[in-house]
């Protein structure tokens, strides 16, 4: 899920990118040079942590990146390859890095390359990039993807979740606004198929008013998914629970501040007062 509409959708962080090119670096430096600098940094400062349990450790890697950009639509290139950007994130970015990056620390040689395999394994079905549709456009399906590969774990429904039925339609029945789909027939019938797909499945949330008496089954590190009422989308901003004390908030790559954030307040009263959350998907890295 991957792309935004530039009208409906452009201020939502989800699952869906529109294209768009990674922005130049200032004074006309190489970003890919720039990204390897940020990867050797967090490398070298990181090494003392990488015995920390999951979560501690995706948690303090997410606010590794405080204050860095908010950018959309920096994954969208043709043909579809792995675009990496560790110097400015989407939501849907932001957790993918931190993920790749927690997982490369913990393995014997953490190196850039073994950062990008990681990447492309979490971000593509299968890991491997044959087309547009073979990216995780949805973050229902994100999901269900890396806990089949035994990184993460959705633990909604052990947390107290209701059932939630989807009805998976968005990217199909808006093609025109996916460059990759609009001229296109055989990636929007996959793009459909796979819809369908996901909507055979069993899913669960927590409803936004129940929140409250479920936070003792979050750890910091979870990842938070926050269900939209969207017609047709599953999930429209996604983050990392950061647990304060008794309290719990979360670490984001925020469209309304432009940069990565600790979300001032906590996550209950967040979701209750933006009108088109229903409520939160809990998906836990555990490895």
């Amino acid at each position: 899920m991957r792309i935004r509409l530039f009208s409906l959708l452009l201020f939502f962080c989800m699952a869906f990118r529109m294209q768009g090119q990674p922005a130049a670096s200032p004074g006309g430096s190489n970003p890919a040079d720039e990204d390897r600098r940020i990867f050797e940094r967090y490398i070298s400062s990181f090494q003392a942590k990488k015995e920390l349990p999951v979560g501690e450790l995706v948690s303090e890697t997410a606010l590794f990146f405080l204050g860095a950009p908010y950018v959309a639509s920096t994954l969208e290139r043709e043909p579809e390859q792995l675009t990496v950007n560790l110097r400015e994130f989407d939501c849907t970015t932001f957790v993918e890095t931190v993920l790749a990056l927690s997982r490369t620390l913990r393995e014997p040689e953490p190196t850039f390359e073994n950062f990008c395999h990681q990447l492309q394994s979490i971000r593509y079905r299968g890991g491997v990039i044959r087309d547009y549709t073979d990216r995780l456009h949805y973050f229902s399906d994100w999901a269900y993807e890396n806990e089949r590969k035994g990184w993460v774990k959705e633990i909604t429904q052990a947390a107290g979740g209701k059932p939630l039925a989807l009805s998976l339609s968005f990217m199909s029945t808006h093609p025109g606004s996916y460059r990759q789909l609009k001229d296109n027939p055989a990636f929007l019938r996959k793009i459909a198929e796979k819809e369908k797909e996901i909507n055979g499945r069993p899913h669960y949330y927590l409803p936004a008013g129940e929140i409250q008496s479920h936070l003792p089954e979050m750890q910091s590190g979870d990842i938070v998914c926050f269900v939209t009422t969207i017609p047709g989308l599953d999930v429209s901003h996604v983050g990392f629970v950061y647990r304060q004390g008794v309290t719990a908030t979360f670490i984001h790559a925020s469209s309304a501040a432009k940069k990565v954030i600790v979300q001032e307040g906590a996550l209950p009263s967040y979701v209750r007062s933006v009108k088109r959350y229903k409520g939160i998907i809990l998906v836990r890295p555990v490895k």
